[in-house]
């Protein structure tokens, strides 16, 4: 059976250690957020999801959701677990304290959702996409709207979604139909529908608030004709309680090859009563809020699917007994050795472990710059904090699903025939991955953003808070003799990225081509020097505990000898993608398309 125990120990390095939480609480707005706080909120996060989430994990995916008369019926369990979740504060961790939240810095949420996503990815879906309507809300709604709503969104009693896709268009929003017609009162009149909308319809919640995208009548075309509405499920009256049912329905719910226990529904709206959120015509602006905010939460499902197929890789190859070790038996005593003695499962093992740590790394400094663009009282260090959430995220997005999706398989291929087998629980993983490389936009289409519209961002500005602390790392550190096996790939690799970033800003000046065909392989790039800055990094911590009174169980270690590994063994992949890059788009776009 599978198994999961929240990696607490590696979350408190990241934070504390590597990232400084300690200076979390010396922002406004998070005086109370010390470590003696922080601790036990992860501690009782571990606890339900380990202890209430993660067995329903399988029998949620075997289960599945039902549509009966209009109505979705999530797995057994979940709405249970849902209510245990929601009174527990969980829905409400890092909400606004005017709407009822508990205001918790964003780091803190961040590890606490890689635990949800790890425990029960499909689970996570509905209190996820509810934060990322909060987010939308929160920012562009008018006080009206948020005093109705956001008090029982942060509570939980109501949920949220976001409806972009509809049947002809999914990333070219700009196509889309949906229609909203002003009524006397002041509301719109909504008819349209819309696909692929994660939580649309369930059972847990008295009420389901959609944001919608749909166009104004005599709207410009293209995005920058299209508006977001706020169209409840059921309409509230004026005691706040669902009312009146709204023309708001699920027409299907679609059978999907994983995260099946995530009502992902074809919704809809057939003049149903909804209201204007932000600006009319400005809906993309407000839309991309939840988007971004949703881009990085879906970075951390592919990071807590890695967690859990690692720990169940590698407790599978502690017990499981094939063959000799090559220098001979390890455990005479036993038919044979475990596999973990074998050279080609110690090396699944350790990238899957290397991945998965720098990912966690590279997901604290993303939500540590997250909280100090809200709360530094310095106005440079807020717009500075932005820019390098606005450059990372494609990246977090990007880079974490799809090494997500490779520590998957890799807990697969570490199993062998019994990975392919459903008893186990690996190849669920692989399945409920898979949608996060594809949902909130394509991977490819980060890598897009990541180099046609970040990159050149106000001249190279969102680059420079990347390039500057690590470059200034390397001139710093490159003389430390203990830290030379770690710095200097760094600076190999960092010196690769330079030429690469500006070989592909040339050629895309003038042939935008040129740009899309090397995106791919430059967020790869980008991302990959990203985790050896943190390893090392991490390295240099680690350094001096090993073997002293302060690592008592192995901890820093392990961290050294996997940054080494990092260094020595997955590093040097930034070569060929530096080859890649270098050798054009002429290869992929001047192939005859007939030939394909």
């Amino acid at each position: 059976m599978p198994l999961y125990k929240a990696p607490l120990r590696d979350m408190r390095f990241v934070m504390f250690e590597l990232m400084q939480g300690d200076e979390i609480a010396a922002l406004p707005g998070y005086e109370e957020f010390t470590r003696d706080l922080i601790d036990p909120v992860l501690e009782e996060a571990a606890k339900i999801c380990e202890e209430v989430l993660f067995p329903l994990n399988r029998s949620g995916d075997e289960e599945g959701c039902t549509l009966e008369n209009g109505v979705v019926r999530t797995p057994k369990g979940f709405k249970q677990a849902y209510d245990l979740f929601r009174e527990g504060g969980w829905t409400s961790l890092a909400c606004d304290p005017a709407y009822g939240g508990q205001g918790a810095p964003s780091v803190v949420n961040t590890f606490v959702s890689e635990m949800i996503c790890a425990a029960n990815l499909s689970f996570g879906m509905y209190p996820g996409l509810s934060h990322g309507f909060y987010k939308a809300l929160h920012a562009h709604g008018n006080e009206a709207l948020k005093a109705e709503y956001l008090p029982k969104i942060v509570d939980g009693t109501w949920s949220g979604t976001m409806c972009l896709t509809e049947p002809h268009c999914g990333t070219d929003l700009g196509l889309l139909k949906t229609s909203a017609t002003p009524q006397d009162d002041g509301s719109y009149s909504i008819t349209g529908t819309k696909i692929f909308i994660s939580a649309g319809e369930h059972d847990l919640t008295e009420n389901i608030i959609h944001l919608v995208l749909a166009r104004l009548p005599g709207a410009p075309k293209g995005t920058a004709g299209i508006s977001l509405f706020l169209v409840p499920k059921f309409l509230p009256t004026e005691d706040g309680r669902p009312g009146q049912r709204n023309g708001a329905a699920v027409g299907s719910i679609e059978h999907k090859m994983g995260i099946k226990a995530s009502s992902t529904c074809v919704m809809n709206f057939d003049g149903a009563k909804g209201w204007l959120v932000g600006e009319a015509n400005k809906g993309m602006r407000a839309m991309f809020t939840m988007m971004n905010e949703a881009r990085l939460g879906v970075g951390m499902q592919g990071l807590g699917i890695a967690e859990v197929a690692y720990q169940n890789a590698v407790a599978y190859a502690r017990d499981r007994l094939q063959g000799r070790a090559l220098s001979g038996a390890k455990q005479p005593e036993k038919p044979a050795d475990p596999i973990v003695v074998h050279p080609d499962v110690r090396r699944m093992l350790l990238t899957a472990r290397a991945y998965t740590q720098g990912c966690r790394a590279l997901a604290g400094w993303a939500a540590q710059a997250i909280d100090v663009s809200k709360h530094h009282p310095d106005p440079v260090k807020r717009v500075e904090a932005d820019d390098f959430v606005a450059l990372v995220t494609p990246i977090v997005k990007a880079l974490m699903t799809d090494l997500g999706f490779e520590v998957a398989n890799i807990g697969v291929q570490v199993y062998g025939g019994h990975g392919f087998i459903r008893e186990h629980g690996q190849e669920q993983y692989v399945r409920d991955c898979r949608i996060a490389q594809l949902y909130e936009g394509t991977n490819g289409i980060q890598a897009l953003d990541l180099v046609g519209r970040k990159m050149g961002a106000h001249a190279g500005r969102y680059l420079r808070t990347f390039f500057h602390p690590v470059s200034d790392f390397i001139q710093t550190k490159m003389e430390d003799e203990a830290l030379g096996e770690f710095v200097q790939p760094l600076a190999k690799a960092f010196v690769r990225l330079q030429q690469a970033t500006a070989e592909v800003a040339r050629r895309g000046l003038a042939r935008p081509d040129e740009a899309g065909a090397a995106a791919t392989e430059y967020l790869r790039l980008f991302g990959l020097v990203a985790l050896a800055y943190l390893w090392a990094r991490s390295a240099e911590i680690s350094l001096p505990k090993v073997g002293t009174d302060q690592d008592p169980d192995g901890f820093y270690r392990a961290k050294v000898a996997t940054a080494r590994f990092y260094m020595e063994r997955l590093l040097p992949q930034t070569s060929g993608l530096f080859a890649a890059i270098m050798a054009g788009g002429k290869s992929i776009m001047a192939f005859e398309e007939a030939d394909f």
